[in-house]
């Protein structure tokens, strides 16, 4: 990574989530007061005094116990540590040093790595540093007292961090990535498709649906270009979604797909699509995000033939036919077969999503589409009237077309030029828009410029 890397590590419910969230100035990690809620590695970028650095949560570490997630949340904690430059051991001041502390802290004696203690809940000042005295006892250097909810202590939490950082590489760290979140309803493979993206153990993988919780950050490069991957917790329908960590887990990956360039829309192959992909797919739609239609597990579809790809895409166009420009993938994470086409859709929906149209071409295949066909005419005979267009808008692209009437061009008129555009202009896995500006909004914006540009010199 260009940015150094500090983990924040320690066992449950002592606060490292809010903690992260404080650093990084954001409520991105899932904060909810239960054991176990933070299960992968989550990563946020961090701006101190001028240094840049990233850290990243792991999940509560609990030694001696192989029930339920624990033993791969202990492997994630590895993996951060793994890559990691220091180490933040949050522990909980109100409770005071715990026999779960001490295996924790005999645990990080043995890695290769600078250890800051944070002591955290110590909100007031006198008692805070009572209340951190006690983990002397640790032998890991001077426990600093902090509160990640008031924000007391983290200046100097950050301050005791810094030196033990490498400076940052700020040309690799400038690269922009693209951001591409993978969504999907529970268990259809997104976090064994992110692993397989990443080449490694990223996120936690598990036939239990719900796994994921929290949108996972991932930065890989592929031939030179870095793409920032977004793990997503599976997305249910609303009356099956409780109010908690289930609610704001989906919360987060609908501000997942805000926040990126492309969705990877993951369909389980064998379960085929369904209403509810139907509503993932109308809300990529709805937010103008360029989209990859990924049909996971092709490989345990049993009895293939020469006919079986063509009858998945034609039912899977009938349903989804509202995103019909989204190329479709038949992917197996388990095995890899075709994940290795995932990069280059990728650009190629980027390229469409982020692509600007010169006026003059605009206009060239406005004409060849009124040559082609002309627009309809209303039953009093008048006959809609195109005058030009032009380019308002990328991400997604947004076309400015100037009308006598916006309300004489009817749906399946509207349908024809999309069409043609897309067939001319090529705008293979993004969404374009058009607006319609008839004359009477024309002379009215007039007007209001007029008026403006007289106030102004008034």
């Amino acid at each position: 990574m260009a940015l150094p890397l500090v983990a924040v590590v320690g066992r449950p419910n002592v606060g490292k989530s809010t903690l992260v969230n404080r650093l990084a100035g954001v409520r991105s990690a899932i904060v909810h007061d239960e054991p176990g809620i933070t299960r992968d590695r989550l990563y946020q970028e961090v701006e101190w005094n001028g240094r840049r650095l990233q850290v990243v949560d792991t999940g509560g570490l609990v030694f001696g116990d192989d029930s339920e997630f624990l033993p791969h949340i202990r492997q994630q904690a590895m993996a951060a540590m793994a890559e990691a430059h220091a180490v933040i051991f949050v522990v909980d001041g109100r409770e005071g040093l715990t026999p779960a502390d001490r295996e924790v802290a005999d645990w990080l004696r043995k890695q290769p790595l600078p250890v800051v203690v944070a002591v955290n809940k110590c909100e007031s000042g006198q008692l805070g540093l009572a209340q951190a005295a006690a983990f002397w006892e640790l032998g890991l250097g001077e426990p600093i007292p902090c509160s990640a909810i008031h924000g007391n202590g983290v200046a100097e939490l950050l301050e005791a961090v810094l030196p033990h950082l490498p400076e940052v590489d700020e040309a690799a760290a400038a690269a922009d990535p693209i951001a591409v979140a993978i969504v999907g309803r529970p268990n259809v493979g997104k976090s064994s498709l992110l692993n397989r993206l990443v080449g490694s153990q990223r996120a936690i993988v598990s036939p239990i649906a719900g796994t994921t919780r929290d949108a996972i950050d991932t930065v890989v490069t592929w031939e030179g270009q870095p793409y920032r991957l977004i793990d997503t917790a599976g997305i249910r329908k609303k009356n099956r979604v409780e109010y908690g960590v289930e609610f704001f887990s989906i919360n987060r990956a609908f501000k997942a797909i805000q926040r990126s360039d492309v969705v990877l829309l993951v369909i389980d192959a064998l379960e085929g699509v369904t209403e509810q992909d139907q509503r993932l797919a109308g809300r990529i739609e709805e937010e103008g995000r360029a989209c990859i239609v990924v049909v996971n597990k092709w490989d345990a579809v049993e009895n293939k033939d020469t006919y079986t790809l063509n009858e998945f895409t034609r039912e899977i166009r009938d349903k989804l036919y509202f995103i019909d420009w989204a190329p479709l993938l038949f992917v197996s994470a388990l095995t890899g077969q075709r994940t290795h086409k995932i990069f280059a859709e990728v650009n190629t929906a980027v390229a469409a999503h982020r692509k600007r149209i010169p006026t003059a071409v605009v206009n060239e295949v406005l004409q060849d589409a009124l040559a082609w066909q002309s627009p309809p005419a209303n039953r009093q005979g008048k006959q809609g009237k195109i005058y030009y267009g032009t380019q308002v808008a990328e991400q997604p692209p947004t076309f400015l077309l100037f009308v006598n009437d916006p309300d004489l061009f009817k749906d399946n008129y509207r349908r024809y030029l999309e069409k043609h555009f897309r067939q001319n202009l090529d705008f293979t896995g993004t969404p374009i828009r058009f607006r319609w500006r008839g004359k009477a909004e024309r002379l009215v914006g007039r007007a209001v410029q007029k008026l403006e540009g007289s106030l102004a010199s008034r």
